[in-house]
């Protein structure tokens, strides 16, 4: 379950990187709005799956899926510049925490 919270953490924060360009630096109203959301749920989430988690691990998960995430979602949606080095980084990104996860830490 704690993991759980740490996926949907690594979710919410891929919302609030890509909410915190949208802003403008705080200056449209709604993607500001969205951004603080989603980042509290993100940071709460990750609190609750601490007090069962070593902080190690799951920190590099949540980071990881939110930079994996947000770095995806900038190919797809925000016309960020797709390349073949990217894609392999991310994956990399990906099997990265898929190892932390695997390496002894699970709950």
């Amino acid at each position: 379950m704690a993991w759980l919270l740490v996926v949907v953490a690594g979710l919410l924060e891929t919302g609030f990187a890509v909410c915190l360009k949208l802003s403008h630096g705080f200056t449209r109203l709604w993607p500001t709005i969205a951004f603080a959301a989603f980042a509290l749920g993100s940071f709460g989430l990750l609190t609750l799956a601490l007090k069962r988690l070593d902080v190690g691990p799951a920190y590099a998960v949540w980071t990881g899926i939110g930079a994996a995430g947000t770095a995806t979602y900038g190919m797809i949606f925000l016309g960020d510049v797709v390349s073949v080095l990217k894609i392999v980084s991310i994956t990399l990104v990906i099997c990265g925490v898929i190892g932390l996860q695997l390496s002894g830490s699970a709950q």
